[in-house]
């Protein structure tokens, strides 16, 4: 057997017995075997007016006549049409003569054949063969096992073409579902990329201004389940214009990076640092009164900054929420910041007294 052949009737898990089975569903026997086979003669010898009237007639229709297309095609489906019709009188039904079949529903699919045509099409094939024998064969037993015998081989080739259609149309299907599962998956990339872009600062790697707010809720809620003060600390370099303007953009940008590594070094596990803004900065401190922000973690931050650029300086704002009293993320902020720039006033008044 061709291996084409075998693997599209593995496809459709037709074996010789399920071909047996299907015969039986439609009494199709060894009568209507030698029924068919005793019409060969006739049909063949009036088989090229049966093929020259099924197209005439198939061409007239537009949308049938449009699908064949040029007189070459027309020659090479007449010829299949006439090898079709004698197989249906040849008494041979076997795994080839079904994976023929199968092959035109594939064939009829691939080209786009619809369904309504393809009926259209074994309906008028079927009323010209019926009509031929009418004419040929004499009225009665015979003949009528003969027309019987053709309409359940009819039948037994539309289910098989039916059937291809169908696993074609499913074929079809699962790869549209494949497709867009995989567009779904590079788009969750994409999202999850872009997000990871917006969340992190690509300069300080530093949790960004947009997901803050966020952070501050979460992390105020929890600390009101669990009645645990929640600090935040707001830092700011003291003149970064004048150092980007006296040092260039570039050291600006060290001075950022570093100030950022100091922050993840001082802060824990669950805290969260964020780069705000410019040369602005906040430390969200669970679990933390202002007091141990002030000694645990100012003081560390001033001291580790200063060890590796100490011609720069910092002011920081530290306030707390909770744990009786709790104050909402924006007023939270706006604390801190206030309290940045009053400390950066009176470090300024003392440097000028």
């Amino acid at each position: 057997m061709h291996y084409n052949m075998k693997t599209l009737l593995e496809q459709m898990r037709i074996t010789e017995m399920e071909i047996g089975a299907r015969k039986r569903l439609l009494e199709f026997d060894d009568q209507d075997v030698a029924a068919l086979l005793r019409c060969r003669d006739h049909i063949e010898r009036r088989l090229d007016d049966i093929v020259e009237t099924f197209y005439g007639i198939q061409t007239s229709n537009p949308d049938i006549a449009s699908l064949i297309g040029d007189s070459d095609t027309l020659e090479r489906l007449e010829t299949a049409q006439r090898r079709y019709i004698m197989d249906l009188f040849s008494g041979a039904y076997d795994l080839e003569y079904t994976n023929n079949r199968l092959r035109i529903g594939l064939v009829h699919k691939r080209i786009g054949v619809e369904p309504k045509f393809y009926l259209s099409a074994v309906y008028l094939l079927h009323r010209l063969l019926v009509q031929n024998l009418n004419d040929t064969m004499e009225s009665g037993l015979e003949l009528q096992r003969a027309l019987l015998a053709l309409d359940k081989l009819i039948y037994f080739d539309v289910t098989l073409v039916f059937e291809t259609y169908i696993l074609s149309l499913v074929s079809e299907i699962e790869a549209v579902k494949n497709r867009t599962e995989e567009y779904a998956r590079a788009l969750e990339e994409t999202v999850a990329m872009r997000n990871g872009q917006l969340r992190t600062d690509a300069l300080t790697g530093l949790t960004t201004r947009r997901y803050l707010n966020e952070a501050l809720q979460r992390t105020v809620k929890a600390a009101q389940r669990r009645s645990e003060p929640v600090s935040l600390i707001f830092v700011d370099v003291d003149d970064f214009k004048g150092l980007n303007d006296r040092r260039g953009h570039a050291y600006g940008d060290r001075v950022l990076t570093e100030l950022g590594k100091v922050l993840l070094e001082t802060a824990r596990g669950e805290d969260t640092c964020v780069r705000y803004g410019g040369d602005e900065f906040c430390v969200l401190l669970a679990n933390s009164t202002e007091e141990q922000a002030e000694a645990a973690y100012c003081q560390r931050i001033r001291r580790l900054l200063a060890e590796r650029l100490p011609e720069v300086s910092i002011s920081m704002g530290v306030v707390q929420t909770g744990p009786d009293h709790f104050e909402d993320a924006d007023a939270l902020l706006k604390s801190a910041d206030r309290r940045m720039y009053l400390n950066k006033s009176a470090s300024k008044d003392v440097a000028a007294g």
